[in-house]
């Protein structure tokens, strides 16, 4: 498996930054690439919630299925990916800082099939494509908060 790790300081408290990224129909606001996130049921985001989403990725749309594995709010946020391409195991951790929220991420990539032998490319891809994402969602929550009244 393939490790993808990373951090990022957004200037909002650790509480709004948890909620937000824990609620996966956000995604699409701030990843250009995801076309579609539902949440499955109707009880509250919590462990064992599931998200169908899908992504724009090699010219088509690739389904994917997000499994809550660890929910403890406002500190921790483990889910599993899976898609027909690999599946990762993603680890977020929130933390209260002076500037507001430290969020550091960390994610194991395992590629299926033929994909396997592009592990250290998939890895590399998926270390920028996290970064810019990251660095969108704390765009749109800053800019989000600078606009409340």
């Amino acid at each position: 498996m393939a490790g993808i790790e990373g951090d990022i300081t957004i200037a909002r408290p650790v509480d709004v930054v948890f909620d937000y990224v824990a609620d996966q129909t956000n995604e699409p606001q701030y990843n250009p690439r995801m076309v579609r996130a539902q949440k499955v049921g109707a009880a509250p985001i919590g462990r064992g919630t599931t998200f169908r989403s899908a992504v724009w990725s090699g010219g088509r749309t690739a389904d994917l299925l997000i499994e809550i594995t660890d929910f403890d709010r406002p500190k921790l946020l483990a889910s599993v990916t899976t898609m027909a391409q690999a599946d990762i195991r993603y680890v977020l951790r929130f933390e209260p800082v002076a500037a507001g929220t430290r969020m550091s991420w960390s994610g194991q990539v395992r590629p299926k099939g033929a994909l396997h032998l592009l592990g250290p490319l998939i890895v590399w891809l998926g270390r920028r494509q996290e970064e810019r994402i990251w660095q969108s969602m704390k765009v749109h929550l800053e800019h989000e908060r600078a606009a409340e009244p």
